[in-house]
């Protein structure tokens, strides 16, 4: 499937995954069943804005937590790298593993994109929010960091 037939909107059945994560382990969406769950897809481990979207999901950890839910981080880095990001920078939110991009292509995250002249396939920062019944709530394409974390819990408090 490529990812520009991918149409996952608001109401839509989230498409479920199996991924490595940090710590060892797998996660998957039906893990955490009849709870929200924030999924933030990211390009890369330690580079500035993703440094600074996966500290901001951390330091409102609590307040997530207090609403029963559950934040994901995933990108197409490998589980080395993730521990080795979770540990420099201090994060508690989960993350998965998608090197074989198919949880991003499922998500529509798996972007044609291009840099200085040229094209390569990367991941658009995008976050869904996940009801408890496995629905797409709502969904923020092309994310900006600067104080996406704090909307992300907002919308989750309303849910």
């Amino acid at each position: 499937m490529s990812a520009d037939t991918v149409s996952l909107e608001p109401g839509s059945l989230a498409p479920d995954f199996d991924l490595p994560r940090d710590g060892g382990g797998r996660i998957s969406l039906t893990h955490y069943s009849g709870r929200p769950v924030v999924l933030f897809f990211y390009p890369k481990d330690n580079t500035p804005a993703c440094t600074n979207e996966a500290i901001a999901f951390t330091a409102l950890g609590d307040q997530f937590a207090a609403l029963n839910a559950a934040v994901i981080g995933i990108s197409a880095d490998n589980v080395k790298s993730h521990e080795r990001f979770i540990v420099k920078h201090n994060l508690t939110v989960v993350l998965g593993s998608d090197e074989g991009t198919e949880t991003l292509q499922a998500y529509g995250v798996w972007k044609e994109k291009s840099m200085y002249g040229k094209t390569y396939m990367g991941i658009e920062r995008t976050t869904f929010l996940i009801d408890g019944n496995g629905k797409i709530a709502r969904i923020w394409p092309k994310v900006k960091v600067e104080g996406h974390a704090e909307d992300v819990l907002a919308a989750v408090r309303a849910l």
